[in-house]
């Protein structure tokens, strides 16, 4: 669809007296279309020469699904699994990178290997099969991906993590596991139940007492690692900040770890407290506090990791959720989501953090992809927040760094800019303001000839469908996991070395040369 929003580019001529008889203009207007206010404010954007920070690793943006609900995107055929996910995942991790998936959430803690007669285990709610095992093998091979698996810790039985951790390296092949990740959330274990009694009828209980504490989670972590078949082990898949400050302790009881996973929600689903930084909604979520926010909240962890010699991972993350509210309708499905995780993508890459794994499962507000099976094939509608990954991932590719990039005065506009391992610098150009427009006058260093501008827009910040990028779209259904469309972009040409581009309300630009 169209974007009904005005698109115009000013071409400054270098002499001012030329500038007050002459405005040339380039506008792209759909249907509907109107120029942008005259009051839009103007913010300069400035990209450095420099490179700084690590060059992206592959795989960066990544999914995280649960164990239970894995079906509804795989399908249940070994032999045929779902080519439209196949084809999504891809998209965000192209260039023959290898995805790094992960099956976990609060089914980890519900999931079992059945074990001989023994019987079902309380608080085990879901049974692993071989077909289950042969599924996510065909769906890592299909991928070349490399897998993060979560094993029960909650059930406080090693034998139980250790026999579903040698039916993954088996079932689903060394080759395609990146590491086995301990327990999930342990953090709350003291302080969300674990299951309830009587069929869901009866008394909450918890896998461990109110006073379980990092010093115990330690020394189980411990146990279950030496339990476990040799294999590369994460964790410790903390949902909270407060235990990450004995991040020391942990690597130095665990040396060797293949990696180090957290868990972060920006917003807090269940909150009803609409005066609350973290109450879901859209100018929470499109607040600074929940991007560059969250990323300083997890940068000082981030620097442990590496002084360990160990990678850190993000390896759930969504915009809301605590407990079972999993997001908020209205806020974590529409356009905002998008606009906010492009922007905490780059944030958390500028902090250093190695990757991200976006959590979906269908109950969930912030699910990223729902698939239906009807007879003629799996069909797909893409939500908006998968839109900002993919943007992502093309004005971020593998080997890329980031540039130093400025924009004034600060505000809702934020400026990134990368830089490819050929070469190719990327400017993206975020307005999180729902409001109103910002003509941005931009300088890129070497940039002197004409720039092409690629967009991320929707009909408003509340738009759950409808939107596009690049003037492409999955529509209401895709049969393939690809865009539809022609690809559009804009042409602006710069006055001397600046180039002045107006990024209407709620929507995100990619500017190449």
């Amino acid at each position: 669809m169209q974007s009904q929003r005005p698109r115009n580019w000013i071409l400054a001529a270098p002499v001012a007296a030329v500038i007050a008889l002459l405005i040339v203009a380039v506008v792209r207007l759909g249907p509907g279309s109107a120029r942008a206010k005259p009051a839009d404010p103007t913010v300069s954007a400035t990209v450095g020469s420099t490179p700084s920070g690590q060059p992206l690793p592959q795989g960066f943006v990544g999914v995280s699904f649960e164990y239970n609900w894995l079906h509804s995107y795989t399908g249940r055929n070994p032999k045929a699994v779902n080519p439209v996910l196949i084809a999504l995942i891809h998209n965000l991790a192209p260039d023959k990178q290898t995805p790094i998936l992960r099956i976990g959430g609060e089914s980890t803690d519900a999931t079992w290997w059945p074990i001989g007669k023994e019987r079902t285990p309380p608080g085990v709610s879901y049974s692993l099969t071989p077909r289950w095992l042969r599924i996510v093998r065909a769906l890592a091979g299909a991928l070349k991906a490399r897998m993060i698996m979560g094993v029960n810790l909650a059930a406080d039985r090693p034998a139980l993590a250790a026999a579903e951790a040698r039916a993954f390296l088996s079932g689903i092949g060394r080759r395609y596991i990146e590491a086995l990740e301990i327990g999930n959330e342990p953090d709350n274990y003291g302080i969300f139940p674990w299951y309830r009694t009587r069929n869901g009828r009866g008394r909450w209980v918890w896998s461990r007492p109110s006073n379980y504490s990092l010093s115990d989670f330690v020394a189980q972590f411990s146990r279950w690692r030496a339990a476990l078949p040799s294999a590369p082990v994460t964790g410790p898949a903390f949902a909270e900040l407060t235990w990450l400050s004995g991040l020391e302790q942990f690597f130095s009881a665990e040396p060797g770890l293949a990696l180090a996973t957290i868990h972060r929600y920006p917003l807090h689903g269940c909150l009803t407290d609409r005066s609350s930084a973290g109450y879901p909604s859209i100018t929470n979520l499109l607040s600074d506090q929940a991007s560059s926010g969250l990323a300083q909240e997890v940068a000082p962890y981030v620097a442990v990791a590496h002084e360990h010699g160990v990678k850190f991972r993000i390896d759930e993350m969504n915009s809301a959720a605590v407990a079972s509210c999993l997001g908020r309708r209205g806020v974590s499905g529409t356009f905002a989501s998008a606009l906010w995780v492009l922007d905490t993508l780059f944030n958390l890459a500028s902090a250093g953090v190695d990757g991200v794994n976006l959590h979906t499962l269908p109950t969930a507000a912030y699910e990223l992809f729902t698939f239906k099976h009807p007879r003629r094939g799996w069909e797909a509608f893409v939500h908006p927040e998968y839109y900002g990954m993919l943007l992502f991932a093309q004005a971020f590719p593998p080997g890329a760094q980031l540039l130093p990039a400025s924009v004034s005065p600060t505000g809702p506009l934020k400026v990134w800019a990368t830089r490819g391992s050929d070469g190719t610098t990327r400017v993206v150009l975020i307005n999180k303001d729902p409001s109103n427009g910002y003509e941005v006058q931009l300088q890129v260093p070497g940039w002197t000839a004409t720039a092409q501008v690629q967009w991320l827009e929707a009909p408003n910040v509340s738009s759950t469908d409808d939107v596009t990028l690049g003037g492409q779209t999955f529509g209401n259904e895709t049969r393939t996991g690809t865009l539809a469309g022609t690809l559009h972009t804009d042409s602006v040409t710069p006055a001397g070395d600046t180039y002045t581009i107006t990024v209407p309300p709620a929507s995100a630009a990619l500017v190449t040369q």
